[in-house]
This record gives C-alpha cells, sequence and structure tokens, in this order.
C-alpha cells in the first residue's frame, strides 16, 4: 500500500475531490523518509534553484517510500504542486527539486537526459 489514508478521508474522497492540502498530508503522514528527502531538496535548492540527494536510503522500506512518492503521478504532482517545485529522479534515489524557473534551463535538461541517466550509473546501484 503506498498511503495510510484515514477512514475520514477515504470518504471524503469516495464523496468527491479531497484537496490538495490534505492529500500532501496523507503523503507526509504516510512516507516520512520521501518527505524528509524531498523535503530536504527543496530547502536546498532555495538559493541556487537546484539541489539533489545522492545519499543511498538506508533500507530497502526508506527506498520503496522515495519510489513510491516519485513514480505516482498524483502524489508526485501534489507535491510540486505544493511546493511549487519541478521533481527529478533518477536510479533509485537521486531525487532532484528545480525552480520551476530552472525547468527551461540547462541544469534541468542535463538531469533528466539520457546522458545524464546514463553518467549516474554505477555497479552498487545496477539491483537498486
Amino acid at each position: 500500500m503506498s498511503l495510510d489514508v484515514s477512514p475520514a478521508l477515504l470518504e471524503k474522497a469516495e464523496r468527491g475531490e479531497v484537496t490538495d492540502a490534505e492529500f500532501v498530508t496523507c503523503v507526509k503522514e504516510s512516507l516520512p523518509y520521501a518527505w524528509e528527502v524531498i523535503t530536504g531538496v527543496i530547502a536546498d535548492a532555495e538559493g541556487t534553484g537546484f539541489a539533489d540527494n545522492e545519499t543511498p536510503p538506508p533500507s530497502e522500506a526508506a527506498r520503496g517510500q522515495l519510489l513510491r512518492a516519485l513514480a505516482s503521478d498524483a502524489i508526485r504532482g501534489g507535491l510540486e504542486r505544493h511546493f511549487g517545485v519541478k521533481l527529478a529522479f533518477q536510479n533509485c534515489h537521486r531525487v532532484a527539486a528545480f525552480h520551476r524557473s530552472e525547468v527551461e534551463g540547462d541544469r534541468y535538461r542535463a538531469f533528466v537526459s539520457p546522458r545524464g541517466q546514463l553518467l549516474n550509473q554505477s555497479p552498487e546501484l545496477r539491483d537498486c
């Protein structure tokens, strides 16, 4: 299961739409490691427009949280809207945050390019 959804939030979702704030709170509470990494790179990007995390997760459960958060269009999109950033992801743990103004820039294009992905490979990450 990706998220721990309270009965009240599930009931609200069954009746209609939930707000981004409600959804983001659910993500924060359900995926604390992913939240910590993502909010950390967002904070680090404040002055420069870009930051990334290259530290591997401490456990497979933590790695799973990052994968769930960034592989889900709804979760990733909710976080991007909430924080006003563009998130990018390589391998199983390299999370980057870009200010929206950086999305058309060279750093963003290099990070999300096939070349960027290939240059970020290593034997240790092959099975992550």
